[in-house]
């Protein structure tokens, strides 16, 4: 139950991306559906093996480049997921991809104080 209502959370930040930055677009809530499980799964397969091929990078920048991988993993999604979902750029994807983590935080605090009653 928890699983989908992350999942479900995560659409909604995703929509909410796509309200406050042009560079994302989102079509429909099913888009959003499909696209926050497509990010959620580049993130769990892809992003840790980009992440050690590019240790060195990685710490030369001081794990900035966490970032650039981020925004490709959010590109990437952007790219299977279709015309639902779309991503215009890499500067887009930076972007978005911050701006979805932040609301992602800000949504998984709150409903974690609400599930345990905090």
């Amino acid at each position: 139950m928890k699983l989908i209502l992350k999942w479900l959370l995560s659409a909604v930040a995703l929509l909410c991306v796509a309200y406050l930055y042009s560079g994302v677009e989102i079509r429909s809530f099913g888009a959003a559906l499909i696209a926050a499980l497509l990010i959620g799964l580049c993130n769990a397969i892809v992003r840790p093996v980009l992440i050690v091929l590019t240790l060195p990078v990685t710490i030369l920048t001081l794990g900035l480049f966490i970032f650039v991988i981020n925004a490709l993993m959010f590109w990437a999604a952007s790219g299977i997921a279709g015309s639902g979902f779309v991503v215009h750029g890499f500067w887009a994807a930076l972007i978005g991809s911050v701006l979805y983590s932040i609301i992602s935080l800000v949504i998984e605090s709150l409903t974690g104080r609400l599930l345990l009653g905090k």
